[in-house]
């Protein structure tokens, strides 16, 4: 028995309940959690906030994307100051000791222990020594750009479907935040406590205390036994972030979907930077992946398509029926408030 040790799991058996017949749920929660401390030091019960994105069209990865943009901009607000964003892929290990015949799955405790870092583990996972060699260097993989993902390929040679799927995936996430310019270190066994993950982790930082994190969890939902959905979310940790916190008022407006036309890098960019404008002049903007959008805290009265064409920004007003293109963000915007 245990009591609430974290708010992923109740938020997505909501999900299973009320929404998952009804296309993409956007749901937040603010709750308090219980966890055991051995040590004494610590309290038992912790607060945490979060965002889950349940029903989302999967691999992509503009809803990571979105996520750490999301994070990143609240701790922003927060003026929490440097924040480290560090990125991990569980189903990348998994995958390769899938493709090399590893027996991961006997210990329960394997996989969060080479997410960790501890290479003994190895000796459980694989009794090969070119086995070893090759998970050793996984696990040390470590950069600041994609580049480094596009190197993991010809260094580990891998020749099964789904390393190369995992890979790509992880590359398409980085390939974005790149063109967003958003710092992030790739540090693969950097995972450790988010054993039911199957994509992206991702963790933020300030100094060495972890604030924050989250990731992609595609097998939740039907393991609580719902539907297969692809579902992702992160929670920031509210009493570590307590001693770096100075409260402000965030403004809330009618809201603005945002549509972008293309995966290219500089589309995707000027998508996100239209969302972190419109955001930060009071209005809410979420960026479109797809489906019937549930729980929203407004509804969206514009619409905004971003394109690689003139005009870049095309905006529709669903309350007047009208549709206008915008050169720049700074147009879009006197258009918003006009």
């Amino acid at each position: 028995m245990a009591l609430r040790p974290e708010g992923t799991i109740p938020a997505a058996r909501l999900y299973i309940d009320n929404l998952q017949d009804q296309g993409l749920a956007r749901l937040f929660y603010l709750i308090n959690t219980f966890g055991y401390d051995e040590t004494g030091r610590e309290a038992r019960e912790r607060w945490q906030g979060g965002v889950e994105l349940l029903g989302t069209p999967g691999k992509g990865g503009l809803g990571e994307v979105e996520l750490i943009q999301m994070a990143m901009s609240i701790l922003s607000r927060l003026k929490i100051g440097k924040v480290t964003v560090k990125l991990s892929h569980a189903g990348l290990i998994k995958a390769y000791l899938d493709e090399l015949g590893a027996n991961w799955g006997e210990s329960s405790h394997l996989l969060e222990e080479l997410l960790d870092g501890e290479e003994p583990a190895l000796a459980a996972a694989a009794c090969q020594p070119e086995v070893q060699r090759a998970l050793s260097q996984l696990l040390r993989l470590k950069g600041k750009k994609h580049g480094f993902l596009k190197n993991l390929e010809a260094s580990l040679q891998p020749v099964s479907s789904a390393f190369r799927d995992n890979l790509r995936d992880f590359m398409r996430v980085a390939e974005m935040l790149d063109a967003l310019k958003l710092d992030y270190e790739i540090d693969i066994a950097s995972g450790r406590g988010f054993e039911y993950y199957t994509g992206i982790i991702f963790q933020f930082l300030a100094g060495d205390v972890k604030i924050g994190g989250g990731g992609r969890y595609d097998e939740l939902i039907p393991l609580l036994g719902g539907k297969k959905r692809s579902a992702a979310g992160f929670a920031l940790y509210i009493g570590r972030l307590m001693g770096y916190v100075i409260p402000d008022v965030i403004g809330t407006g009618p809201g603005v979907l945002v549509q972008v036309a293309s995966e290219k890098p500089a589309v995707v960019r000027r998508g996100f930077q239209a969302q972190r404008r419109i955001q930060e002049a009071g209005y809410v903007a979420e960026i479109d992946l797809g489906g019937r959008s549930q729980a929203r805290s407004c509804p969206h009265r514009w619409k905004l398509l971003v394109r690689d064409q003139s005009p870049l920004f095309l905006l529709t007003d669903q309350d007047r029926d009208t549709l206008t293109g915008a050169a720049t963000v700074a147009e879009l915007l006197r258009l918003i408030r006009g």
